[in-house]
């Protein structure tokens, strides 16, 4: 509603928690199936956020449909499916999204509007992480730490995925190749009889009764990355790291100044420069290029912050949309499309396997 776009309606796990979600939000309609929503002609677009197992079956079924779709990341479970997904999304005719938000943070496309019109140079290397708290002890579970619920990578495929496409949108690099170690903390978890939230670790459980659960998805991972161009990368990701609740970092080094960002203070964009001070830019939009200050909503000194993120993927999705609908023509995509989504699984594969084989692996000659 944020985006200025109705929300037609709403299908969560079951019809009462849809029409609880519905009546808090004073949403028209709470859907009983998702044959009932793709049925319905009043829904143009879909944003499904189910877990990653669903996501291949749902979206056919919306694609099959007519209805644009904006999917939550993972784009499927693995490349067969992802690709396949590209290739029916370009038949139907649609336009296809996923929600790699973090792409949309004003800084950070400040950041790739620099390093598009040369003011970094030539980039060097890229190096940051993605490091999170809430799976910190044994007794933190999700859905996520299993791989027939979420897939065999968990830290790298769901945040880990997000800084490789922010670093790859940034830097207009392709990665070629990786060289990956995963480790897993706790090979066995401890799950409470009945459903556990993401991020609700700080709820106390004392009284629930636990029961051990294996574990064999990746609490940590390190990767080494090669660039198309030659520059390489340095990696890291985590969820059991004490005290950061959610915390990406990168920093590029170019030929004639260097960029670093960190997530926890979203409106600083540090500038490093060998011959005369460095510089740190405050998100201010009188400040920023065209690009950067079209997703720059609040004036300077009021934080935009992750939020702010969703608002501004959906903003640039259903403007996308309604040049669809105006043209006929598939405009171009300024979001994170399915063949972005394609090409994560892509490096999450090759990731998993150089840490199992314990080699670079070069993308698009391992199996999958």
């Amino acid at each position: 509603m944020r985006t200025g776009v109705q929300v037609q309606g709403v299908l969560g796990t079951s019809f009462e928690k849809s029409k609880r979600t519905a009546d808090l939000f004073g949403i028209k309609k709470a859907y009983r199936d998702l044959d009932e929503l793709v049925g319905d002609d009043e829904v143009n677009v879909v944003h499904l956020t189910s877990p990653n197992r669903f996501h291949f079956e749902q979206t056919i079924r919306c694609l099959d449909a007519g209805k644009h779709v904006l999917c939550e990341k993972p784009l499927a479970m693995n490349s067969d499916e992802s690709g396949e997904l590209v290739r029916r999304s370009k038949l139907a005719s649609v336009l296809t999204g996923v929600n790699y938000n973090v792409r949309f943070y004003p800084l950070c496309i400040e950041a790739a509007e620099r390093i598009r019109r040369g003011d970094v140079g030539d980039v060097f290397h890229i190096s940051g992480s993605y490091v999170q708290d809430w799976l910190h002890k044994p007794t933190d579970f999700n859905w996520r730490v299993l791989s027939d619920d979420g897939g065999p990578l968990r830290a790298l495929a769901d945040i880990g995925t997000h800084w490789l496409d922010l670093v790859q949108s940034i830097s207009h690099l392709e990665i070629q190749s990786v060289c990956a170690d995963l480790q897993t903390v706790y090979p066995i978890r401890q799950r409470p009889l009945g459903g556990v939230e993401t991020f609700s670790s700080k709820v106390n459980r004392q009284e629930q009764k636990l029961v051990d659960v294996p574990v064999d998805t990746e609490d940590y991972g390190g990767v080494m990355l090669r660039f198309k161009n030659g520059a390489r990368g340095l990696m890291h990701v985590s969820q059991v790291t004490a005290g950061h609740k959610n915390c990406i970092r990168w920093e590029i080094a170019g030929s004639k100044q260097s960029l670093a960002w960190n997530s926890q203070r979203p409106d600083e964009l540090w500038l490093g420069n060998r011959d005369c001070a460095n510089q740190t830019l405050l998100r201010d939009p009188g400040l920023l290029s065209d690009t950067a200050r079209s997703h720059a909503q609040y004036p300077g000194g009021h934080n935009e912050g992750f939020p702010d993120t969703f608002k501004q993927l959906f903003r640039s999705f259903y403007t996308a949309i309604e040049k669809h609908e105006t043209s006929g023509k598939i405009p171009f995509a300024d979001y994170p499309t399915f063949a972005d989504g394609h090409r994560e699984i892509l490096l999450c594969e090759a990731i998993l396997r150089s840490a199992r084989e314990q080699r670079w692996i070069e993308l698009g000659t391992h199996a999958t």
